[in-house]
Protein backbone atom coordinates (compact mmCIF):
# COMPACT_ATOMS: atom_id res chain seq x y z
CA UNK A 1 0.00 0.00 0.00
CA UNK A 2 2.61 1.99 1.19
CA UNK A 3 4.58 1.55 -2.27
CA UNK A 4 1.26 2.47 -4.34
CA UNK A 5 0.86 6.11 -2.48
CA UNK A 6 4.65 6.32 -3.18
CA UNK A 7 4.03 5.30 -7.24
CA UNK A 8 0.88 7.66 -7.43
CA UNK A 9 2.44 10.56 -5.68
CA UNK A 10 5.66 10.84 -7.33
CA UNK A 11 3.81 9.88 -11.09
CA UNK A 12 1.17 12.96 -10.27
CA UNK A 13 3.91 15.40 -9.33
CA UNK A 14 6.31 13.90 -12.08
CA UNK A 15 3.24 14.59 -14.71
CA UNK A 16 2.60 18.06 -13.45
CA UNK A 17 5.95 19.35 -13.55
CA UNK A 18 7.16 17.25 -17.15
CA UNK A 19 4.11 18.64 -18.43
CA UNK A 20 5.54 21.09 -21.16
CA UNK A 21 8.76 18.95 -21.80
CA UNK A 22 5.57 16.02 -22.80
CA UNK A 23 4.15 18.51 -24.80
CA UNK A 24 7.22 19.59 -26.71
CA UNK A 25 8.47 16.24 -27.43
CA UNK A 26 4.85 15.03 -28.83
CA UNK A 27 5.20 17.94 -31.01
CA UNK A 28 8.51 17.01 -31.84
CA UNK A 29 7.26 13.09 -32.94
CA UNK A 30 4.69 14.63 -34.50
CA UNK A 31 6.43 17.12 -36.92
CA UNK A 32 9.51 14.68 -37.73
CA UNK A 33 8.00 11.21 -38.63
CA UNK A 34 4.59 9.71 -40.09
CA UNK A 35 2.55 7.96 -37.71
CA UNK A 36 0.83 8.31 -34.30
CA UNK A 37 2.54 10.39 -31.53
CA UNK A 38 2.48 7.55 -28.71
CA UNK A 39 3.46 4.10 -29.73
CA UNK A 40 1.61 1.53 -27.62
CA UNK A 41 3.04 -1.54 -26.94
CA UNK A 42 1.60 -5.29 -25.52
CA UNK A 43 4.04 -6.19 -23.04
CA UNK A 44 3.47 -8.49 -20.07
CA UNK A 45 2.84 -6.75 -16.74
CA UNK A 46 1.77 -8.73 -12.86
CA UNK A 47 0.89 -12.22 -13.49
CA UNK A 48 1.84 -12.14 -16.75
CA UNK A 49 -1.21 -10.63 -17.76
CA UNK A 50 -0.89 -8.25 -21.24
CA UNK A 51 -1.31 -5.10 -21.21
CA UNK A 52 -0.57 -1.68 -23.55
CA UNK A 53 2.63 0.62 -22.26
CA UNK A 54 2.69 3.72 -24.07
CA UNK A 55 5.81 5.10 -25.72
CA UNK A 56 6.95 8.04 -27.62
CA UNK A 57 7.35 6.81 -30.65
CA UNK A 58 11.00 6.14 -31.14
CA UNK A 59 11.01 3.78 -34.90
CA UNK A 60 9.14 3.90 -37.54
CA UNK A 61 5.35 2.57 -38.02
CA UNK A 62 6.78 0.02 -40.11
CA UNK A 63 9.05 -2.09 -37.27
CA UNK A 64 8.77 -5.29 -36.68
CA UNK A 65 7.21 -5.67 -32.89
CA UNK A 66 10.64 -7.49 -31.65
CA UNK A 67 13.10 -6.18 -28.63
CA UNK A 68 15.52 -4.17 -30.61
CA UNK A 69 17.91 -6.01 -30.36
CA UNK A 70 16.78 -8.87 -32.39
CA UNK A 71 16.54 -6.41 -35.02
CA UNK A 72 19.10 -6.77 -37.88
CA UNK A 73 19.69 -3.06 -38.10
CA UNK A 74 17.41 -1.34 -35.40
CA UNK A 75 19.42 2.41 -36.22
CA UNK A 76 17.69 1.96 -39.51
CA UNK A 77 14.29 1.98 -37.89
CA UNK A 78 14.63 4.60 -36.07
CA UNK A 79 12.83 8.14 -36.98
CA UNK A 80 14.82 11.71 -37.08
CA UNK A 81 14.42 12.06 -33.37
CA UNK A 82 14.08 8.37 -32.72
CA UNK A 83 17.79 8.08 -31.28
CA UNK A 84 18.01 11.31 -29.01
CA UNK A 85 14.26 10.16 -27.32
CA UNK A 86 15.90 6.74 -26.62
CA UNK A 87 19.28 8.21 -25.45
CA UNK A 88 17.63 10.44 -23.13
CA UNK A 89 15.07 8.33 -21.98
CA UNK A 90 12.35 10.99 -22.96
CA UNK A 91 10.49 8.26 -24.78
CA UNK A 92 9.49 6.30 -21.49
CA UNK A 93 7.75 9.11 -20.20
CA UNK A 94 4.23 8.44 -21.12
CA UNK A 95 4.48 5.30 -18.64
CA UNK A 96 3.75 7.60 -16.24
CA UNK A 97 0.00 7.17 -17.48
CA UNK A 98 0.68 2.85 -16.89
CA UNK A 99 2.12 3.86 -13.20
CA UNK A 100 -0.99 6.06 -12.48
CA UNK A 101 -3.49 3.72 -13.93
CA UNK A 102 -2.06 0.66 -11.61
CA UNK A 103 -0.44 -1.78 -14.84
CA UNK A 104 3.12 -0.61 -13.73
CA UNK A 105 5.01 0.96 -10.45
CA UNK A 106 7.96 3.55 -10.54
CA UNK A 107 10.16 0.54 -9.32
CA UNK A 108 10.03 -3.16 -10.14
CA UNK A 109 11.56 -5.71 -13.63
CA UNK A 110 10.82 -3.82 -16.65
CA UNK A 111 8.16 -5.05 -18.38
CA UNK A 112 8.62 -7.29 -21.29
CA UNK A 113 7.43 -7.84 -24.95
CA UNK A 114 4.43 -10.29 -25.61
CA UNK A 115 6.46 -11.98 -27.33
CA UNK A 116 9.98 -12.48 -25.61
CA UNK A 117 9.16 -15.99 -24.37
CA UNK A 118 12.73 -16.66 -22.81
CA UNK A 119 12.48 -13.64 -20.76
CA UNK A 120 8.52 -14.32 -19.64
CA UNK A 121 9.59 -18.13 -18.35
CA UNK A 122 12.96 -17.54 -16.71
CA UNK A 123 11.05 -14.51 -14.50
CA UNK A 124 8.22 -16.96 -14.22
CA UNK A 125 10.56 -19.48 -12.85
CA UNK A 126 12.02 -17.11 -10.51
CA UNK A 127 8.53 -15.78 -9.13
CA UNK A 128 8.74 -12.28 -10.74
CA UNK A 129 6.25 -12.04 -12.60
CA UNK A 130 4.03 -11.35 -9.59
CA UNK A 131 5.48 -7.89 -8.88
CA UNK A 132 4.23 -4.85 -11.07
CA UNK A 133 6.94 -4.19 -13.92
CA UNK A 134 8.80 -0.69 -13.27
CA UNK A 135 9.73 2.69 -15.32
CA UNK A 136 12.96 1.23 -13.97
CA UNK A 137 14.55 -1.04 -11.83
CA UNK A 138 17.56 -2.99 -10.18
CA UNK A 139 18.41 -4.36 -13.79
CA UNK A 140 18.57 -1.26 -15.42
CA UNK A 141 20.72 0.39 -13.10
CA UNK A 142 22.91 -2.80 -13.00
CA UNK A 143 23.64 -2.93 -17.12
CA UNK A 144 20.14 -2.05 -18.65
CA UNK A 145 20.60 -2.64 -22.05
CA UNK A 146 23.32 -4.77 -22.12
CA UNK A 147 23.15 -7.33 -19.87
CA UNK A 148 21.94 -11.19 -21.34
CA UNK A 149 18.76 -12.04 -20.27
CA UNK A 150 19.46 -14.65 -17.64
CA UNK A 151 21.44 -12.38 -15.52
CA UNK A 152 18.43 -9.54 -16.17
CA UNK A 153 15.99 -11.85 -14.19
CA UNK A 154 18.57 -12.59 -11.81
CA UNK A 155 19.14 -8.79 -10.67
CA UNK A 156 15.17 -8.69 -11.37
CA UNK A 157 15.05 -11.91 -8.53
CA UNK A 158 17.38 -9.94 -6.21
CA UNK A 159 14.83 -7.03 -6.60
CA UNK A 160 11.80 -9.40 -5.63
CA UNK A 161 13.59 -10.82 -2.36
CA UNK A 162 15.04 -7.10 -0.88
CA UNK A 163 12.39 -4.75 -2.19
CA UNK A 164 11.88 -1.84 0.40
CA UNK A 165 10.87 1.78 -0.09
CA UNK A 166 14.52 2.48 0.80
CA UNK A 167 15.72 0.59 -2.58
CA UNK A 168 13.41 2.04 -4.49
CA UNK A 169 14.34 5.07 -3.48
CA UNK A 170 17.65 4.62 -4.19
CA UNK A 171 17.47 2.92 -7.68
CA UNK A 172 15.40 5.88 -8.42
CA UNK A 173 18.43 8.23 -7.85
CA UNK A 174 20.32 5.78 -9.70
CA UNK A 175 18.20 5.83 -12.58
CA UNK A 176 18.36 9.68 -12.78
CA UNK A 177 22.01 9.65 -12.61
CA UNK A 178 22.47 6.78 -15.37
CA UNK A 179 19.70 8.80 -17.49
CA UNK A 180 22.35 12.13 -17.08
CA UNK A 181 25.35 10.12 -18.19
CA UNK A 182 22.96 7.95 -20.88
CA UNK A 183 25.05 4.73 -19.71
CA UNK A 184 23.94 1.62 -20.81
CA UNK A 185 21.83 2.66 -23.42
CA UNK A 186 22.90 1.21 -26.62
CA UNK A 187 20.47 2.72 -29.13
Amino acid sequence: MLKRCFDLFVALAASLILLLPLLLVAIAVRLTSRGPIVYWSERVGRQNKIFKMPKFRSMRIDTPAVATHLLGDPDRYLTPIGSFLRKSSLDELPQLWSILKGDMSLVGPRPALFNQHDLIALRTEKSVHTILPGLTGWAQINGRDELPIPAKVELDAYYLQHRSLSLDIRILCLTFLKVLRRDGITH
